[in-house]
């Protein structure tokens, strides 16, 4: 099974613009998630995924001074991205993982990997985000590349061609969905965000490699838990954030997420 773990980098962001270039300790933010995505046993050939616009340029030079795979693809067709990725490098499977989750757990990533590489033969799509538990910026989405060719050849709707997946898992009666939970019946989805997309965000991840980087630097979900528990000042810092995703912005055109797993600005 040929996995190709892709990651969607761009320079543009209406909410935050080159965040992916953000400093963390001392390279770009993206090359640092990048790191943590190759420290998973599984993740397979890892793509920084960019597109053809020449403000990306700079994420392109970056890759080349890293050795990090670059595809280059279309800006605003993600699901395009993804597909003509995958085919550059003859990937069996694609593996989904934004930009903006420098915070990514490497065993979160592996552990759902390997729940698709032990039941592969019972889904079509396994992610842990449908429905999410996972503190958000842990998102790992895992598609088949003939699932990935059918999503690409029908999907039609702005909101599945810029989010890539949404055509496969609002369908549940045409695909099956596989979900990996976190254990024990937690859910930090919605209290807790690793993610960027405000300044809030990138204090917020800048404390928390200051604080564990150090001594540890594939830390995981559990060693930030626990540091936030000591620095409740840390949590705080992007904390009214929390909940907040872009399911907000399309509840009337989803059907399988409720205003539950969303909050308002």
């Amino acid at each position: 099974m040929r996995i190709v773990t892709v990651i969607q980098t761009r320079r543009g962001s209406s909410r935050l613009p080159d965040k992916v270039l953000m400093p963390l300790a001392g390279k770009s933010l993206f090359v640092r998630q990048a790191e943590r995505v190759k420290a998973a046993r599984l993740s397979g050939r890892v793509v920084i995924a960019t597109t053809t616009m020449p403000e990306d340029d700079a994420i392109a030079d970056v890759c080349d001074q890293e050795g990090l795979d670059c595809y280059r693809g279309d800006a605003l067709d993600l699901l395009d991205r993804h597909y003509q990725a995958g085919l550059a490098y003859n990937a069996d499977v694609v593996i989904k993982i934004p930009s903006d989750c420098p915070l990514i757990d490497p065993a979160i990533i592996d552990q759902v990997i390997e729940f698709y590489q032990v039941h592969k033969d019972r889904y079509d799509f396994v992610s842990n985000l449908h429905p999410a538990s996972w503190p958000d910026g842990n998102d790992v989405e895992i598609i088949p590349m003939r699932v990935l060719a059918e999503a690409w050849k029908e999907a039609v709707r702005p909101l599945e061609r810029e989010h890539t997946t949404p055509f496969i898992w609002e369908r549940p009666e045409r695909y099956r969905i596989g979900n990996v939970a976190m254990g024990g019946g937690q859910d930090y989805s919605m209290s807790h965000r690793f993610t960027i997309d405000y300044a809030k965000d990138y204090t917020f991840i800048k404390a928390v490699f200051e604080e564990l980087y150090p001594s540890g630097p594939m830390f995981g979900v559990g060693d930030i838990l626990r540091l936030l528990e000591r620095r409740p000042d840390i949590y705080e810092l992007n904390a009214e954030y929390a909940g907040v995703n872009w399911y907000r912005l399309h509840l009337d055109e989803l059907k399988t997420v409720t205003a539950k797993q969303t909050k308002q600005l």
